[in-house]
């Protein structure tokens, strides 16, 4: 294709389709379960990066952070602030019953128990991120208060109605269709229970051939099929059944935590290129890589926006 003609393409992206073209899993006529594969390879592979380079053993945050303007700002704080922001927001009592759905290596559900003494249930796909998570839970002593099993968080194993609330801190986005998310945590909440959901949302549905190349980097190194609106996430909640639906913008308060993360990828660079021209870099951690960089174009050319979402499943 001639490069005036793909400069001019428009490249557009819709609900419930995987759009990464970086993928180590086929499985033929099943795209739930490549992406599945291919998120768990993710967060296996890359489990020594973020312990390097983003979280530590105490915070153990496989996301971004929450920049309160009232201090100085640090990484390690700015990460717990956001546990407590989503534990605000949800209204989430010490005696609450927490499901933690996409846990990570535990770093919420563990800081939940700890710090509020919740009884809390990570799920992952990851088995051996449930390994991790159960280890660190013993370090931070809230073995007993905390479990973690390996499910899937569209398709859990839990009876009906057995949690107060459904958190989900940036894992709802690795689900093909939200709905589905939704519909799951939607059975396993009691009467009067509720969600929080926080995530990064789409501002546009439609991109020029620069800005997709920076979605697609993001889909593909953090193995998210596709991402969601505000508009069409508040009318996925609606149309489960839930009440009391809010949305909370904290982009300005996560912008710090998209430039951090732009400067350490810049700072690793020499790093990355001379491993990966070893051979030490595996596919999957490149492609991790590259989203430091990618992510931060996504959110100064507001093409991408940070939310909080918090439902009540009506009593």
């Amino acid at each position: 294709m001639p490069p005036q003609l793909q400069q001019t393409m428009i490249y557009t992206i819709e609900p419930n389709r995987d759009y990464r073209d970086f993928t180590q899993a086929t499985q033929d006529g099943k795209p739930d379960q490549a992406i599945r594969a291919d998120a768990t390879r993710h967060y296996d592979e890359c489990y020594r990066d973020y312990l390097f380079a983003w979280c530590n053993s105490d915070n153990l945050a496989l996301h971004y952070g929450y920049w309160d303007q009232a201090g100085p700002y640090r990484q390690h704080q700015a990460l717990l602030n956001k546990n407590q922001i989503l534990y605000d927001k949800a209204g989430i009592r010490p005696e609450d019953n927490v499901l933690d759905a996409g846990c990570g290596i535990g770093g919420s559900s563990i800081w939940m128990a700890k710090r509020h003494g919740n009884r809390v249930t990570g799920i992952t796909i990851s088995a051996r991120q449930a390994d991790y998570a159960r280890q660190h839970a013993d370090r931070h002593g809230v073995a007993d208060s905390t479990r973690f099993e390996v499910a899937d968080f569209c398709l859990t194993p839990f009876t009906e109605a057995s949690f107060d609330v459904v958190w989900a801190l940036e894992s709802s986005c690795h689900a093909l269709n939200k709905a589905d998310f939704l519909r799951e945590a939607w059975r396993v909440l009691k009467p009067g229970g509720r969600i929080v959901v926080c995530d990064g949302f789409l501002l546009q549905r439609e991109f020029n051939a620069r800005q997709w190349q920076a979605v697609l980097t993001c889909l593909n190194g953090w193995a998210v099929p596709n991402l969601c609106s505000r508009d069409e996430f508040s009318q996925l909640l609606n149309q489960q059944g839930f009440a009391e639906i809010d949305c909370h913008d904290i982009t300005a308060q996560t912008l710090p935590s998209a430039d951090y993360m732009y400067k350490v990828a810049k700072r690793l660079q020499p790093l990355q290129k001379i491993s990966q021209w070893l051979g030490l870099r595996t596919p999957a951690q490149t492609a991790n890589y590259l989203v430091g960089l990618a992510q931060h174009q996504l959110f100064s050319e507001n093409l991408t926006e940070y939310l909080i979402f918090t439902a009540q499943k009506p009593g």
